[in-house]
């Protein structure tokens, strides 16, 4: 899926968010909004702090930023996620074309698709119960063909 906003655009609007709730821009979250944009997949909170560790060892970074900075950017709609139940969320730029997922419950990869189908059946089911849509979400959750392999 294409990102649809320059990261210019988005640090932007990220450096205003962070005004309206009366914080402070830092280094610090700021990188974690770019490992976010710059990497295409799926990350944990976990994940995005190994990446920072990795690429930016001089810099000091808690967890607890980490988290605190992506419910930030998941409340703005700049980031999304996935809920894994106990084990979690998995965070994704939400700045980009809408698209629906298919998680493997054997080695948790997620794999994004778009289905025109499903779209025009989702918004004929909202017209039918006179519900107006403003976004939805669908995971698809089930054994990806690789792990249907190993089987």
């Amino acid at each position: 899926m294409t990102t649809t906003i320059s990261y210019d655009n988005v640090l932007e609007n990220f450096k205003k968010l962070l005004k309206q709730n009366n914080l402070k821009y830092t280094t610090q979250r700021e990188l974690i909004l770019k490992i976010i944009y710059d990497n295409s997949g799926h990350f944990t909170p976990e994940d995005i702090y190994n990446l920072i560790k990795e690429n930016y060892p001089d810099i000091k970074l808690g967890i607890a930023t980490i988290y605190r900075t992506l419910t930030l950017l998941e409340d703005a709609n700049i980031v999304s996620s996935i809920s894994f139940g106990t084990q979690g969320k998995k965070y994704e730029f939400g700045l980009k074309e809408h698209h629906d997922h298919l998680v493997c419950i054997e080695c948790g990869k997620i794999e994004e698709f778009f289905d025109n189908t499903i779209e025009k059946q989702q918004e004929a089911i909202a017209k039918k119960f006179n519900f107006k849509m403003t976004n939805h979400v669908m995971k698809i959750i089930g054994i990806c063909k690789d792990c249907q392999k190993k089987k």
